[in-house]
């Protein structure tokens, strides 16, 4: 009995839907971090469309800010990082800003 009523707090706290968040939502960390930034750059960009317009957009200005975000999360992190997330930043780096030369053409 006290465990059921130990829960109710933290489910007093809980908004509506909140548990449809948490199962849809992946662990935020670093990696996932980088990978949103690099899907905002492709939406930006006007290569995937936008999740809640449902249209392709295409605003390389902004594209270009996240890039150089990207650029300097990457710098600042330096010693930092695991190998892997080192080589993450890398990549997508290395990829989107050959997507942005591209489009800039």
């Amino acid at each position: 009995m006290e465990e059921k009523e130990a829960r109710k707090p933290a489910e007093a706290a809980k908004g509506p839907g909140d548990e449809k968040t948490s199962e849809t939502v992946p662990p935020l960390d670093f990696s996932t971090f980088i990978l949103s930034l690099s899907t905002s750059v492709l939406m930006n960009l006007g290569l995937i469309e936008n999740p809640v317009t449902k249209k392709t957009e295409e605003e390389p200005e902004v594209a270009k800010q996240t890039i150089d975000l990207i650029s300097l999360l990457q710098e600042k992190t330096k010693g930092n990082l695991s190998e892997q997330e080192s080589r993450l930043i890398e990549d997508m780096l290395h990829e989107l800003r050959l997507l942005y030369v591209k489009s800039a053409q």
